[in-house]
């Protein structure tokens, strides 16, 4: 069998009997009222490495889930970056490529000398939608962590200002291949729509259920004040809770726990960001 064929058939016999997020999530969807229908499991193979008889497989996995949602169905989609190992025609491993942390920033300075924005919800979402699983080449791609330079992109079609430049350490702003903080970190982003008053920032929610499209979640996977993830709502489930889209690992209509996470854990903490000045946040 050739060494495609050996990944390709233990996804299709084993997704449901191992560690992998797919069983997690049938656990989480289940948990909410759900039921995965039908999964479609589609591979890429990227690059091959082989020594004596040991291979090491690079590819891109990209999954389909068909979710009935009590009387409602829709669709999620995740890819996933991952390296298969084989030996004497045997899966000995296959494990996804974890994400590393790019930077590691503490609270960014806000300028507040910016004005009053009207946001667009739908051109952010529409935005969203379109870039999921793809990189918009008039903006820099990371490789190992594109989740807030993808969030950041979809507030820009959205209509939020920028301001700050060329300082990194201040503002939000992307400008000629070179951007703050703010704009590509998970955590300078969250301290930073928490400190603006003005322009592009945001008003905290206790409850995801106020969220709107075009709004804004934020992640502490491991509950250490370090905040890790970035993602935007783009539509809601049968119990009025959002499904998110995200980057590094693209994944578009998620539900926005993140509990089939392999960096999830008891301790995550969130910060939901309603977006925008035109409709202030009644939580």
């Amino acid at each position: 069998m050739s060494e495609w064929k050996l990944i390709k058939s233990h996804w299709e016999d084993n997704w449901d009997k191992n560690e992998h997020s797919l069983r997690k999530k049938q656990q989480l969807h289940r948990k909410n009222g759900k039921s995965i229908n039908h999964i479609d499991i589609i591979g890429k193979k990227q690059d091959t490495k082989t020594a004596n008889d040991r291979s090491e497989v690079a590819y891109q996995l990209y999954i389909k889930l068909f979710i009935q949602d009590h009387e409602d169905f829709y669709h999620e989609e995740v890819v996933e970056n991952r390296i298969a190992t084989i030996k004497n025609n045997e899966l000995i491993e296959d494990k996804e490529i974890s994400f590393q942390t790019v930077l590691n920033q503490e609270k960014v300075e806000v300028d507040q000398n910016q004005v009053r924005f009207a946001y667009d919800r739908r051109a952010a979402v529409q935005y969203a939608e379109r870039w999921w699983n793809d990189a918009n080449p008039a903006y820099h791609f990371f490789e190992d962590n594109d989740c807030t330079n993808y969030i950041s992109q979809c507030l820009r079609a959205g209509g939020a200002p920028m301001n700050g430049a060329p300082n990194r350490s201040k503002g939000w702003w992307y400008q000629n291949n070179n951007w703050s903080y703010s704009w590509s970190v998970a955590n300078a982003f969250r301290w930073y729509l928490s400190g603006a008053t003005s322009g592009l920032k945001g008003t905290e929610l206790s409850d995801p259920k106020n969220l709107l499209l075009g709004d804004v979640i934020c992640y502490d996977f491991q509950g250490d004040g370090r905040w890790d993830h970035t993602t935007i709502v783009v539509a809601k489930d049968s119990q009025n809770m959002p499904l998110v889209n995200a980057h590094t690992n693209n994944s578009r209509h998620r539900y926005w726990t993140y509990e089939d996470s392999a960096a999830w854990t008891p301790d995550c903490n969130y910060r939901f960001f309603r977006i925008g000045e035109e409709d202030r946040a009644k939580d």
